[in-house]
């Protein structure tokens, strides 16, 4: 049985800004339907290869191709088979969360824009603030709106660059959540982060990336392995900062904040 074609693939890619090499010679495969995280430190270059995957930027050397497509010889079809969300949420704070949605269907010609808009809402729990400005959105309901944005249109491939820098311990969780339904729903998703915790939630393959190549790759088991057996010590798990910022501020996703009771 011929095994099926990666929904991204890279091979040898390089780039340099003047006499700076950014990416080295990276290559690496995403398969249909999984999340890929690549993973590194601030100026590892993670932007640089997704701007050259969504064909804004062009590589030096290599090849890639997305969704089966060539991304140098086929860019307006690869633009038409993904959505990139960049590290901050790109809607218009002056429209509601429905006008946005809507906007964004009409430029794709897609058909019922207000019926795409409304589903979509509440596929993010966010009918409940369709008619609000976007401006009074808390932080994770922004990065909620502009993902619900990049999904219109169907794509298969979806980049996620850094998708919750900037974002507080609740926000984050939100977000995570909706990675989690994109991968279930079929959906390819590239995430690049710097945040150890998010990579080893939500990936299916890791791919850490540094001094502009990638260093290791592989499941999270297969990452743990390349390292020696661990010692094995009793200690009692203390509960980590975040854990007891969660516990103490927890809510229910949809309950509403005082400062939403507020802007709505």
């Amino acid at each position: 049985m011929t095994a099926a074609a990666p929904a991204i693939r890279v091979d040898g890619i390089e780039k340099s800004f003047a006499d700076l090499p950014v990416l080295r010679g990276v290559s690496f495969d995403v398969a249909k339907g999984s999340v890929f995280a690549l993973l590194g430190a601030n100026g590892a270059g993670k932007t640089t290869l997704v701007r050259i995957l969504a064909t804004l930027s062009r590589a030096d050397a290599g090849s890639a191709q997305v969704a089966g497509l060539d991304v140098r010889t086929q860019a307006a079809e690869v633009r038409d088979a993904i959505s990139l969300t960049g590290q901050f949420a790109a809607v218009d704070e002056v429209l509601t969360g429905r006008e946005n949605l809507m906007l964004v269907a009409r430029l794709r010609h897609v058909g019922d824009p207000k019926g795409v808009a409304d589903a979509l809402l509440a596929r993010f729990s966010l009918s409940d603030a369709a008619d609000r400005r976007s401006g009074t959105y808390s932080g994770g309901m922004r990065r909620r709106l502009d993902i619900a944005m990049s999904l219109i249109g169907d794509p298969p491939v979806i980049f996620l660059d850094e998708p919750t820098t900037g974002l507080d311990p609740h926000a984050r969780q939100e977000v995570w959540g909706v990675v989690e339904e994109l991968s279930s729903g079929g959906t390819t998703v590239l995430l690049t982060t710097q945040y150890l915790d998010e990579a080893e939630r939500l990936a299916d393959r890791i791919a850490i990336l540094g001094d502009g190549k990638i260093i290791a790759e592989g499941t999270l088991g297969e990452l743990k392995r390349l390292f020696p057996p661990a010692k094995v010590e009793y200690v009692e798990k203390q509960p980590s900062l975040e854990d007891i910022f969660l516990a103490i501020t927890g809510r229910p996703q949809s309950a509403p904040t005082d400062a939403d009771k507020e802007a709505a």
